[in-house]
């Protein structure tokens, strides 16, 4: 009898279990978001929440993994064939290798394509293999890089945006002439160094110069000795310790007026306003070229969606792709990471950024030049030791034909095909 009443009372329970997880006979459906960007976590898991809470009942759960080093990891798994449900990813080298790696379904049957701004899909699709025009992977927030710049600090000097190369120079000049110091670099940070770079190269190398230098066919030294050039002009007016601060100590020195103008992206203004919360910036084009024609807003794919096309949940993870492209997500998104939309409509409203918000509507957009690097190309580092050649007095012609040897060397060792 003891027995009898033990195996009832155990069969009660894991049936009352059963029916509280999701009902008898029906499993968990649980799908994986894998994304390469820690700082997105929180906004992402948010909205996870929203689209778990939504299919409760179903007993759908999406769970984010936000792994360190997550371009390596993901490598492994894809060479293990362990592919996660969803990944969300920047548009970069490391996309091009998953897309290439034939896993991703096409998305580009789905109802939201339609609301993607042209601009940004082609730019997914000019880093995928062999430039193939099939929807892998979907844009979904893009940014900026160009030139930050003090508000009031412009006003009170009389300047108006540069929109060609001389017009900056005079900018500078009037600002030295003032007492004040034109750039802040904070080239301690190796990566900083980009933001020029990717900010000058799309108005001033040749058109099709990355597919022409992965075909070999062209190099640095024959095509990038203006970019080089004024690379070091801009160094000439920056602080004397830029190769000392650091990105945090800069952003502090910049938001407190320390300097007039700052080189980089939408993504430092969170920090800056962390600094000193009266600061007023606003971010104008890198005027590389006497043209104003072709000088645009470097904005690149900070993230996009792509979906294993081997899925044991794939409709649910189109599904929820779906959900991110819903314009109220996709508003929350940007907001909270003081990003732009790739969903036509979904306008980033802060006037911080109201400088370059007319460029990128209107898809005067070029994208980030390194995005099209394969991978193991440090160009950062290079771009240090042309700085660090800078300041200790290194002759400028021999420092830029030495720099750009360099990159010739360092991109043919990368590019293997």
């Amino acid at each position: 009898m003891r027995r009898k009443r033990v195996f009832g009372t155990l069969a009660l329970v894991l049936g009352m279990t059963c029916l509280l997880v999701t009902g008898c006979g029906e499993k968990t459906k649980e799908l994986e978001l894998f994304s390469s960007k820690a700082e997105n976590a929180d906004s992402l898991q948010k909205l996870v929440d929203e689209f778990n809470t939504l299919h409760e009942s179903e007993g759908v759960k999406v769970v984010l993994n936000t792994p360190a080093d997550a371009g390596t990891i993901l490598k492994t798994r894809l060479a293990k064939n362990d592919v996660p449900d969803i990944m969300s990813m920047g548009g970069d080298v490391n996309y091009t290798e998953v897309q290439s790696a034939g896993v991703l379904a096409d998305l580009g049957q789905e109802s939201y394509m339609s609301s993607i701004q042209a601009s940004y899909q082609q730019m997914v699709y000019d880093v995928q293999k062999d430039k193939e025009e099939v929807a892998y992977g979907v844009p979904y927030a893009t940014n900026a890089s160009g030139v930050l710049y003090n508000v009031d600090k412009f006003e009170e000097l009389g300047l108006e945006i540069p929109k060609t190369w001389d017009e900056f120079l005079s900018v500078i000049d009037t600002i030295e002439a003032a007492g004040e110091k034109p750039f802040e670099f904070t080239l301690k940070d190796k990566w900083t160094g980009l933001c020029p770079w990717n900010s000058m190269a799309p108005d001033l190398q040749p058109d099709g110069f990355t597919d022409a230098r992965l075909a070999n066919e062209t190099t640095f030294a024959d095509t990038h000795t203006e970019i080089a050039e004024k690379y070091l002009t801009l160094l000439d007016h920056a602080q004397a310790d830029f190769m000392g601060t650091g990105y945090d100590d800069g952003n502090k020195a910049f938001a407190n007026g320390e300097a007039v103008m700052m080189i980089n992206g939408n993504w430092a203004i969170s920090q800056f306003t962390n600094a000193n919360t009266d600061f007023n910036v606003d971010m104008f084009a890198f005027p590389a070229s006497n043209d104003p024609a072709k000088n645009y807003v470097t904005s690149g794919v900070d993230v996009l969606f792509c979906v294993n096309k081997d899925s044991k949940n794939l409709e649910l993870a189109k599904e929820f792709v779906a959900f991110m492209m819903e314009p109220d997500h996709a508003k929350q998104y940007i907001n909270e990471q003081f990003a732009f939309s790739a969903v036509e409509g979904v306008v980033q409203e802060d006037a911080k950024v109201d400088g370059v918000k007319e460029d990128i509507a209107n898809g005067k957009v070029a994208n980030f030049p390194d995005h099209y690097y394969p991978n193991g190309f440090d160009l950062a580092a290079l771009l240090s030791q042309m700085s660090l050649n800078h300041t200790e007095g290194m002759d400028r012609g021999e420092n830029i034909k030495q720099f750009l040897a360099s990159c010739d060397e360092k991109y043919d060792i990368s590019n293997v095909q």
